[in-house]
C-alpha cells in the first residue's frame, strides 16, 4: 500500500474522532436548571386578575464551556394550557436577570389568574435559541397553609382524591395533585383528609388553582405548637415535643413551630418580594385540650393566651402580618361533643381580631364521624362537610378581599 495511502487512513481513523470531539464542544451549551417554578406550583396571585411567577434556577456549564459570555441571554415565555382561542394561548415572553459570574438567573412573568400553564425557558446567544427547557402545570391562584392536629392532617376514614385536578399540594421540596394522603405534614398518617374537598369547593367558586402546604400533626395540644423555649404551666396529655424545666414549669421544644414556619418561608421563597407568598393559614386544633384529664386540662383563657402566642410569634418570623383562621373544634364522641370553654377560647381571638373566624366543625355530629359515628375523626360524608364548611368561611371573607 503506498506510503500517502496509510497517512490518509491514519488520519481519519485517529483524527475523525478528535474532530468530532471538538464540534461537539463547541455546540454543546449549558443546560437550564430551573428551581422555580415547579411542576403543579400554584403561585398566590396579587390581584382578582393577576399573579406574578418567579423564574429562577441556574446553568450547569460543562469544563470546556465558559457559560455565562457577553451573548448569552435567557427569555422566560409563559403559554395558556388549554384549548382557548390562538390569540389567548400565544406565549408571552421577557427576559430575565441573570448574574454571569455566578451562572444565576432570577425573573417574573405577569400571567392572569389561573391555570395551568406551561412556562419555557430559552437560551438565546446573539438572538439564536441554543437551548431550552420547560416546566408544565404552572398555576396562578389561590394558596393556603392548614395546620392543627388530626383532623387538619390525613386521619379521615376515607382517602380522598381531588376531582377538579387543579388543587396541589406541597410538601417542602415538590408540588403534586392533592390526592390522598397530604404530604409534609408532621405526623406519619395516610388517610383520608378535608383538603380535596375544600380545595375542589374552592375552585368552583373562583376557577383559580388552589395549592395547599399541609404542616399539621395528630394528638397535638395547643401548648405543643408553641416556638421554642414557650413556657406552660400544665402538661399536655401527650407529652411529645415538651420537657418539665420546674415545678410546674412545662416548655415546647418548638419542633412544630419550625416545620410550620419552614414551610411557610418555603412558600414566601416563591413570592416575588419575600412576601404574601400564601393566603391565609387555616387552624384546626382543640380536641387534645378539651375535657383532657384532670392534670392536663387547661383553662380557657390560658388557651387563648398560648395560641396568641403562637400567631403573633409566627407573623413576627414571617415579617408579614398574614391572615390566621381559627376553627370552633373541641369534639370527642357523641357523648361529649364540644367543651363550651375552649370554643369561648377559639371564638375570642376572632373577637379580639387577631384572627378570623373559622368553621364550626363540632356541628358535624353523627355519620359525619368515622365508626359509624362514634369517632373523633371524620367520616367520608364528614370529610366533605369538614371542605366545604372551609370554604364557606374563607370565601365570604376572600370575597371582600377581592373586591378591594
Amino acid at each position: 500500500m503506498p506510503i500517502s495511502t496509510r497517512v490518509v487512513r491514519f488520519a481519519i481513523f485517529f483524527l475523525m474522532p478528535l474532530l468530532t470531539v471538538a464540534a461537539r464542544t463547541q455546540d454543546n451549551h449549558p443546560t437550564l436548571l430551573i428551581e422555580s417554578p415547579m411542576p403543579y406550583q400554584v403561585f398566590q396571585r396579587q390581584t382578582a386578575m393577576q399573579g406574578m411567577i418567579v423564574v429562577r434556577g441556574h446553568l450547569d456549564a460543562n469544563a470546556e464551556n465558559s457559560g455565562f459570555d457577553r451573548d448569552l441571554d435567557i427569555v422566560a415565555c409563559v403559554r395558556r394550557e388549554s384549548t382557548l382561542p390562538e390569540s389567548d394561548a400565544e406565549a408571552k415572553c421577557r427576559r430575565v436577570v441573570h448574574d454571569r459570574a455566578a451562572r444565576t438567573f432570577n425573573g417574573t412573568l405577569a400571567a392572569p389568574a389561573g391555570g395551568f400553564y406551561t412556562v419555557e425557558l430559552r437560551l438565546m446567544r446573539k438572538g439564536k435559541q441554543v437551548a431550552a427547557q420547560s416546566v408544565e402545570h404552572v398555576g396562578v391562584g389561590e394558596v393556603f397553609v392548614i395546620s392543627g392536629q388530626s383532623n387538619s392532617t390525613n386521619y379521615g376514614e376515607v382517602r380522598q382524591t381531588v376531582k377538579s385536578r387543579y388543587v396541589t399540594t406541597f410538601d417542602g421540596k415538590e408540588w403534586r395533585i392533592a390526592d390522598y394522603p397530604q404530604p409534609g405534614v408532621q405526623d406519619s398518617s395516610s388517610k383520608g383528609s378535608f383538603i380535596p374537598a375544600f380545595g375542589d369547593a374552592m375552585y368552583a367558586k373562583y376557577h383559580v388553582p388552589i395549592g395547599i402546604a399541609s404542616v399539621g400533626h395528630g394528638s397535638t395540644s395547643v401548648r405543643q405548637w408553641l416556638p421554642k423555649g414557650g413556657h406552660f404551666k400544665t402538661q399536655p396529655t401527650m407529652t411529645k415535643f415538651t420537657r418539665q424545666v420546674a415545678a410546674g414549669v412545662w416548655e415546647c421544644d418548638g419542633t412544630l413551630f419550625e416545620g410550620l414556619m419552614k414551610r411557610i418561608h418555603q412558600l414566601d421563597s416563591f413570592a416575588p418580594h419575600g412576601k404574601h407568598g400564601f393566603r391565609a393559614l387555616l387552624w384546626h386544633q382543640g380536641e387534645s385540650d378539651a375535657h383532657q384529664r384532670p392534670p392536663h386540662q387547661i383553662t380557657a383563657e390560658e388557651y387563648r393566651t398560648l395560641l396568641a402566642e403562637i400567631i403573633a410569634a409566627s407573623r413576627k418570623d414571617a415579617g408579614w402580618k398574614f391572615p390566621w383562621f381559627v376553627a370552633e373544634a373541641s369534639y370527642h364522641t357523641p357523648d361529649d361533643p364540644l367543651t363550651t370553654e375552649i370554643r369561648d377560647a377559639q371564638a375570642s381571638v376572632w373577637h379580639s381580631g387577631l384572627a378570623l373566624q373559622g368553621p364550626d366543625t363540632d356541628q358535624l355530629t353523627g355519620m359525619n364521624r368515622q365508626n359509624q359515628g362514634t369517632g373523633v375523626h371524620m367520616s367520608n360524608t364528614g370529610l366533605q362537610a369538614h371542605g366545604q364548611l372551609w370554604e364557606e368561611k374563607v370565601s365570604e371573607w376572600l370575597d371582600g378581599v377581592l373586591a378591594r
